[in-house]
């Protein structure tokens, strides 16, 4: 603001100046008038740039000065206004509260739980007569089942089926009291047969055969037989024979055939080995190879060197009793 006062002032004092010279100068004639007021005016002009370029050059520092400042020293100074606050009133000091002691929390045990007693429920006539249908054809139900069950896992024999069989086996006893056929069956080695077997004509196992074997012909078994045979004539070479052997004829048992069972025929040669007894009403002949654990009833016994006995041998078919001949003598 000093600045602009001190500008102000120096603009009033140039204009004053330049009044009071042309009052002095409109005493003198009018050409004098008129070259005074252009030298005048000249100078005058002069004296306001000098004047013009002062103040700007003055203004200029002011300027830098008003710029160099800090921000409070250009915002005037105001007087703080201290604002009249109401007197406090005192401060009443409120009692803290002690504190309150919880008292100690008791669990209470829980009791156990009482098993409900059960619940019986009324039933109406109708509804029993309807669960006892349905247990009734439950029960019918399981009982076809175990039934199924029974017929489809046991193969026992009705007694319509015994019945049956024995029929059958009554009458080829019948049949075969007659000739045999010239006719020969074969069974081969890699046949297995459970069952037993009846023919008119001959027969060759040379498979295995679980049961009764009966023929009018000659029999010829090679494999295994796990049953009685019954036949004109028997051959056994490198046979298993389990049961016993009925021969009207012949019967000849060769070498590594294994027997476990009686041995009845008219004549015997035997070459293998016989666990039972043998009742040939003809003679026996026992090959070296020969094996008999039994008795041995014949009407003549021929044994070789290096067949084995393990038995009693009685010619109780010879024509001379020697029991009879030694009472003769005694008397």
């Amino acid at each position: 603001m000093g600045f602009f006062q001190d500008l102000k002032e120096d603009l009033s004092m140039a204009v004053d100046e330049l009044m009071s010279d042309m009052d002095d100068d409109l005493e003198s004639p009018e050409e004098e008038l008129l070259e005074v007021k252009s030298e005048q005016s000249t100078a005058a002009v002069e004296v306001n740039e000098d004047l013009f370029r002062a103040a700007v050059e003055r203004l200029d520092e002011n300027v830098d000065l008003f710029q160099e400042q800090p921000e409070e020293s250009k915002a005037p100074v105001k007087e703080p206004v201290v604002a009249e606050t109401p007197a406090a009133e005192p401060i009443v000091e409120e009692p803290i509260p002690e504190p309150v002691v919880e008292p100690p929390i008791i669990e209470e045990s829980i009791p156990e739980p009482v098993a409900d007693e059960p619940v019986i429920e009324e039933r109406i006539p109708v509804q029993e007569e309807i669960i006892k249908e349905k247990e009734e054809v439950s029960m019918q139900d399981e009982l076809i089942k175990e039934v199924v069950e029974a017929v489809e896992t046991t193969t026992v024999e009705t007694e319509l089926e015994k019945e049956v069989s024995k029929a059958m086996a009554q009458q080829m006893d019948m049949e075969l009291t007659g000739e045999a056929l010239d006719e020969t069956a074969v069974i081969t080695q890699g046949m297995n047969i459970k069952g037993d077997i009846a023919s008119r004509g001959s027969l060759e196992i040379l498979g295995n055969v679980k049961g009764n074997v009966e023929v009018l012909g000659k029999l010829s078994i090679t494999g295994a037989l796990d049953g009685n045979s019954n036949a004109s004539e028997i051959f056994a070479d490198s046979a298993h024979i389990t049961g016993d052997i009925h021969a009207k004829g012949s019967a000849k048992v060769g070498q590594s055939s294994v027997i476990i069972g009686n041995l009845y025929a008219t004549s015997a040669v035997i070459a293998g080995a016989i666990k039972g007894d043998i009742d040939v009403q003809g003679p026996v002949v026992l090959d070296t190879s020969a094996i008999v654990m039994g008795n041995i009833k014949s009407k003549s016994v021929q044994i070789n060197n290096g067949a084995v006995i393990e038995g009693m041998c009685s010619q109780c078919y010879a024509e001379v009793n020697p029991s009879s001949f030694f009472q003769d003598i005694s008397k």
